[in-house]
């Protein structure tokens, strides 16, 4: 009896060691995916790496590059011989000199200039902080290293709201109008946030491995103009750049300083003197009347402004270009200017 009190309790204790078994098993299969997984990640990095450096050497780049302190940005310019006009891009946008491109063709004539700010186009992609005074600062120092004919329009989309509004009253005799294409308006807010800094970026990390560039590649209607005023050449170049550009050092922190940017503008106006011309995107929707009310507010107290509704949505330039060039001409020919 005690022999087989032994051999039982010997079984169970091969019963009880047997489940132990399968965990292990589930481990070394993970671990084996994970390698798996990390090993194909290291591969799609060093072939995005591959190709983005054979892109970069083999398709001349758009523009002149200008010094700005320890940084350099990127100048398209349409080489007219009119009044100036500077456009600024909206938040985050791979190629400005591309991506205004509809517009520039409507503008013939006049000297349009893109300034693409640091983390955009073909401009280096770190640098200073982003705040309203840097970025002011650098597009006065690149505008005057080029010796651009003053007075010169400001013309900019979305988050250039902020820059333009802050520029015009730190270089107002420069300036000789002002055209938002859907401009951001500061917001009152609770105040300001902690100030960013340097992290891991999960948008950085899609761009080098790769998967921003797969995704352009097998879905690039998710990320082109919503508009056939583009040529097949302007659009391949911006899904690149897009793929070269996203989440950036420069264009995150950007990002992150929107609110103590926008608290830095609580309160400021434009100058009363200086021409203003507000595009505003109408997406048939509540957002209309509450950007229009916000512009209204803005220009309250400037003596010649506009408020000009454009059925479409956020990136007016990529429809409606041809339109915006009627009332810009007609605005500035009729004292804006």
């Amino acid at each position: 009896m005690r022999v087989l009190g032994r051999r039982a309790s010997g079984a169970r204790d091969i019963a009880d060691a047997a489940p132990r078994k399968k965990p292990r098993r589930w481990l070394r299969r993970l671990g084996i995916a994970a390698l798996v997984a990390l090993g194909l990640l290291l591969v799609s990095t060093a072939v995005n790496a591959a190709m983005e450096r054979a892109e970069k050497s083999s398709m001349p780049a758009y523009g002149e590059r200008v010094r700005v302190g320890g940084a350099e940005l990127n100048v398209y310019r349409n080489g007219g011989e009119g009044q100036s006009i500077v456009l600024l891009s909206g938040l985050g946008t791979p190629a400005p000199g591309l991506d205004f491109a509809p517009l520039i063709r409507e503008l013939g004539g006049f000297d349009v200039l893109v300034v693409e700010g640091l983390g955009y186009g073909y401009s280096d992609m770190d640098g200073p902080p982003r705040s309203n005074e840097n970025i002011s600062s650098e597009l006065h120092e690149v505008l005057a290293s080029l010796q651009v004919s003053q007075p010169y329009v400001l013309a900019g989309h979305s988050i250039a709201g902020f820059y333009m509004l802050d520029y015009a009253n730190r270089y107002r005799s420069e300036v000789s109008a002002v055209v938002g294409i859907d401009a951001t308006i500061p917001k009152p807010g609770d105040g300001q946030v902690p100030e960013p800094e340097p992290g891991f970026s999960v948008e950085r990390a899609l761009a080098v491995t790769g998967i921003v560039r797969a995704v352009t590649f097998v879905a690039p209607g998710l990320l082109d103009p919503d508009s056939d005023a583009y040529t097949g050449d302007e659009l391949h170049r911006m899904r690149l750049m897009m793929s070269w550009n996203f989440g950036n050092p420069a264009v995150a922190d950007e990002t992150a300083r929107i609110a103590n940017n926008a608290a830095a503008l609580r309160g400021v106006t434009y100058p009363s003197d200086l021409p203003v011309l507000a595009f505003i995107a109408d997406e048939s929707d509540d957002s209309t009347a509450t950007k229009t009310e916000s512009a209204r507010n803005l220009l309250a107290n400037v003596d010649r402004h506009e408020i000009v509704p454009l059925q479409g949505h956020h990136y007016l330039h990529w429809t409606q270009s041809r339109r915006m060039a009627e009332e810009i001409r007609a605005f500035l020919g009729s004292g804006g200017g």
